[in-house]
């Protein structure tokens, strides 16, 4: 399992979770307790969009050093031919 699917199992499964307190504490009228956790159930969703964002910006950042390291390993072993 990739560690994509498995965020976002987790968050499924927790903002399901989060959905299903809602409701049932909607039906036994404690309406403050329920918005609660609708807040935390918009609240997991924003947070797993920013970490997947953050994720996506590390893999460029180590691509992009890893092109970096190339061109310098390239410089150097062309400098020692010389």
């Amino acid at each position: 399992m990739t560690t994509h699917a498995f965020t976002r199992a987790v968050t499924i499964l927790a903002v399901g979770f989060l959905l299903l307190n809602a409701v049932l504490l909607a039906m036994i009228n404690h309406f403050i307790w329920a918005a609660v956790c609708g807040v935390g159930a918009a609240l997991t969703v924003a947070g797993w969009f920013r970490y997947r964002r953050a994720m996506a910006e590390l893999a460029a950042a180590r691509k992009e050093m890893k092109r970096e390291v190339e061109s310098i390993r390239d410089l150097l072993h062309t400098h020692r031919r010389d």
